[in-house]
């Protein structure tokens, strides 16, 4: 009788936006419990569930800049997982170019991965065809989505509709326009008329430090994600920045 090979089973994870990740149960959760059930269910084959959790919270499946896909793929490549499993193939990427990069990645060290929610065979002619188009669909699904959104942010802001940040010091948010705040508004022409007397940023930041002259305190409702975020998708030095191409329009700025 020979022995049962062990068959190290990795979770993976993701949702593309931070919204309702601070509930107790979660979608992360919701995947990650499907998932382990069929990973369960395989027990008779040899599968075993790691207890590494692999969870991609706010990031895109667009993109393989996630930091948890980035380190499951670290550790295929480490051999030390044997099957990815995921509860859609849209939750692994939704580009199929990233896909095949992934594909390439499990085929050198041997791996494989699972959808619990569609079965297919990647071994077979027919099975690879039917993964390209669900991915086809799913990236499809993605781009569509973006221009939608992106065409509606940026015909609300030629309306002079504030579509969230960080507010501009000096300004509130009321109904969704940017309104002056007087208090505030003193600051920052005294900011400017300093400047323009000085005509040094060092001395200005001195001279405002020693009044007390500061932004308002950002508070975030998810600090952890956010400091992730920074630190793993922080631009290199010199690199070039993404233009901001729709930009509150002046006209809908209110005046200090």
């Amino acid at each position: 009788m020979t022995d049962r090979r062990v068959l190290r089973c990795a979770i993976y994870t993701r949702k593309s936006t931070e919204e309702g990740l601070e509930q107790d149960f979660n979608s992360l959760d919701a995947q990650r419990e499907a998932c382990g059930a069929y990973v369960l269910s395989q027990a008779s084959e040899g599968w075993e569930a790691e207890t590494e959790q692999y969870d991609d919270g706010g990031w895109s499946g667009g993109s393989m800049d996630r930091p948890a896909l980035q380190q499951l793929l670290s550790d295929v490549k480490s051999d030390k997982v044997d099957i990815i499993v995921v509860y859609k193939v849209d939750r692994l990427t939704r580009s199929l170019a990233d896909f095949a990069k992934i594909v390439e990645i499990l085929d050198e060290h041997d791996a494989s991965f699972v959808s619990v929610t569609q079965s297919f065979n990647t071994t077979t002619s027919m099975g690879r065809l039917t993964l390209n188009v669900l991915l086809s669909f799913a990236q499809f699904e993605r781009e569509v989505t973006s221009e939608r959104i992106r065409d509606k942010i940026a015909a609300s802001k030629r309306n002079g509709m504030w579509m969230g940040g960080a507010v501009p010091h000096s300004f509130r948010v009321e109904d969704r326009k940017l309104l002056a705040r007087e208090d505030e508004a003193q600051d920052v022409r005294h900011i400017f008329h300093t400047y323009l007397e000085i005509r040094s940023i060092p001395k200005l930041s001195g001279h405002l430090a020693r009044q007390g002259i500061r932004t308002r305190k950002r508070t975030l409702k998810n600090w952890e994600n956010h400091r992730r975020r920074l630190l793993w998708y922080w631009p290199p030095r010199g690199a070039p920045q993404k233009p901001y191409l729709h930009r509150q329009s002046p006209a809908q700025e209110p005046r200090l």
